[in-house]
């Protein structure tokens, strides 16, 4: 039994002398009765939160009275007051309503049409925000990502004024809020950016353009050109919209009678932009200037980077790559979005077993751990995550990079300068004088630092590093060709992984798919596993930009250091019989990795063919 003071205060609430849709988790605003079709709510707001406990009847009390001297919505008041958090909120009011809640942090870019249906105005007034349009045989819905789910004033103005039915979804007030920011920002800065095509030809017309590079350059010229504001504008936009579609690298590309500029997103190379040619002078300055590179020197490569921050707080770095070619200079810009850093090994797509396995090999006292693969693979992302689970206040961790791609808080790392002699060997030698427990070495690239990697393993400290081969096995290979010993090579290495990136199905959108039997049995199903397989395909949506594909998973093979394989390589065998010797051990392949990502509905055959080779 409550005590006096609740059981007052919940007949206090029982006879509060408000409308009664207030009840029913509508806002106090004029008696409103909705034109189109919605279903009506199940239970009164109140009745909902005492009877789930989520709310005493004292806060509920003081949260109606807040709504009504207000005129907010009872969710909203009782989020104010601190009485639920918006999470909580959220899945109480989708349960009223009986309409789905979402997270709209995973919600992708929406596409132009979308926004150009409802103003930012009016989401901001209303607390809403357009996700997508649904096109059925029915007529077109849109579908509006809401904090008052019983808002039918606005959902009838957008209605009328859009000519859509509208199909509801609930977000919590900071995620729409955000969202707005997010979707809206990039639009209007894109609908400025590309109106520019008329000032940038005009700003070129008394350019003169030569198909090739030249000698002598106005530099002068060049800089007054790449200071002119559609310019500073137009790269700008570009930068933001690579980051805002998650894009790992943005190509400006130089032809004779073109010029282009193409994303690379989850590995796959699109093409965005052909900004008019004339202007392609300006543009590579201005993000020369941008980076600190001499925008006098056009025959030479030269390597920069740059910080960009956005409007909301957040920040990515760029590395800048700009080398010339025939008719011109290309730029290169990595995008490095510390907020999509992966350190959590459980999440690196690693199964159960091998994952074991390597934990195994970095928690040694000493050793080497090897990751293989091509650029690109993800190798640096599963050092990181190796570094990030060794790094303790009793450990000394120092790294060289080349060149350090995210800073790592309580990790010594070293940017590798050729260009003043400070390659990996040396570092690796000034390392060995740190009193260092773990090194990590951005890659082997000769001898002489596969040498004193391998002598540093052999005396008490744990390396990690990576090179370039196709696949585990062929690191042994790839080392005595190198001029290591081969002796040395099963004395010092724990464990060597291949690995590669695939493609993974969007979750939005994707749906069960029938593979073609014959296909997946050629590339490594047995018929049995065929049968039982739960394969998926996407189907594209606007959340992955109609590729049916979200994101990427690594597929590994973990290759441990066994006493079978260390006779193995003792005796010389060759790199087919060290692979044969692996599997046996318990070793999975490349593909068979892959394979069993595609049973489990992850990712799709064509990936899996892409990106690994026959077993």
């Amino acid at each position: 039994m409550g005590s006096s003071k609740e059981i007052e205060s919940f007949d206090l609430y029982r006879s509060f002398n408000l409308r009664s849709h207030l009840m029913a988790a509508e806002p106090l605003r004029p008696t409103h009765r909705p034109s189109g079709n919605y279903p009506a709510v199940t239970k009164p707001l109140g009745d909902v939160l005492l009877r789930t406990k989520a709310v005493s009847p004292v806060q509920l009390t003081s949260a109606m009275a807040l709504a009504e001297k207000t005129g907010r919505h009872l969710g909203v008041a009782l989020a104010e007051l601190g009485f639920l958090n918006g999470k909580e909120l959220r899945e109480l009011l989708a349960e009223q309503y009986k309409i789905p809640s979402i997270d709209l942090s995973s919600v992708a870019q929406p596409e132009e049409e979308v926004l150009k249906a409802v103003s930012r105005e009016m989401c901001e007034r209303n607390l809403l925000v357009p996700i997508s349009l649904l096109r059925t045989p029915q007529g077109t819905k849109l579908i509006l990502a809401m904090v008052d789910p019983g808002n039918f004033s606005a959902i009838d103005d957008l209605r009328f004024s859009t000519g859509y039915s509208i199909e509801r979804v609930v977000a919590t007030s900071e995620d729409v809020a955000q969202s707005i920011k997010r979707f809206y920002q990039p639009f209007e800065e894109a609908e400025r950016g590309f109106e520019l095509a008329d000032e940038l030809e005009g700003l070129a017309d008394g350019a003169e353009i030569s198909s090739h590079a030249v000698d002598v350059v106005d530099v002068a010229a060049l800089e007054k050109s790449s200071e002119d504001a559609p310019i500073i504008r137009y790269v700008n936009l570009i930068l933001v919209d690579a980051f805002r579609r998650g894009a790992s690298d943005i190509h400006f590309e130089t032809y004779e009678n073109e010029f282009r500029v193409r994303y690379r997103i989850d590995g796959i190379l699109y093409e965005v932009q052909r900004p008019p040619v004339k202007i392609r002078n300006a543009v590579i300055s201005r993000i020369k200037i941008m980076s600190s590179l001499d925008i006098s020197e056009r025959r030479l490569p030269q390597d920069g980077q740059m910080k960009m921050r956005l409007s909301d707080g957040t920040e990515c770095d760029f590395r800048v790559s700009v080398t010339p070619f025939l008719f011109g200079e290309k730029i290169v810009m990595r995008l490095l979005d510390k907020s999509n850093l992966q350190t959590d090994m459980t999440k690196l797509g690693l199964d159960p077993d091998d994952l074991a396995k390597v934990l195994d090999a970095i928690e040694q006292p000493h050793g080497m751990v090897l990751v293989t693969g091509p650029t690109g693979s993800g190798k640096t992302t599963t050092l990181y995550s190796a570094l990030h689970r060794l790094n303790k206040p009793n450990v000394n961790i120092s790294t060289a990079e080349d060149p350090v791609e995210f800073k790592l808080r309580g990790i010594n790392q070293l940017h590798v300068r050729e260009d003043i002699g400070l390659n990996f060997a040396s570092a690796l030698r000034s390392f060995l004088r740190q009193d260092p427990d773990i090194i990590m070495v951005g890659e082997i690239r000769d001898y002489e630092t596969a040498e004193i990697a391998i002598k540093a393993a052999l005396t008490g400290h744990l390396v990690l590093s990576t090179l370039h081969t196709n696949d585990a096995p062929s690191t042994i290979g790839r080392l005595m060709n190198m001029g290591v010993e081969h002796f040395l090579i099963p004395a010092s290495v724990n464990l060597i992984a291949a690995q590669r990136l695939v493609r993974r199905n969007c979750l939005e959108c994707q749906q069960p798919f029938m593979f073609d039997r014959k296909a997946c049995i050629d590339a490594g199903l047995s018929r049995d596993e065929y049968a039982v397989c739960e394969f998926k395909k996407g189907n594209g949506c606007t959340l992955c930009g109609g590729t049916g594909f979200k994101g990427r998973i690594a597929i590994y093979e973990i290759m441990p250091m066994t006493d079978a394989l260390r006779e193995a390589i003792l005796q010389g065998s060759s790199v087919t019989e060290l692979k044969r010797v692996a599997i046996a051990d318990g070793m999975q392949t490349l593909r068979r990795s892959g394979l069993i990502k595609l049973a489990n509905g992850l990712t799709t055959l064509e990936e899996i063919l892409r990106v690994t080779r026959p077993d």
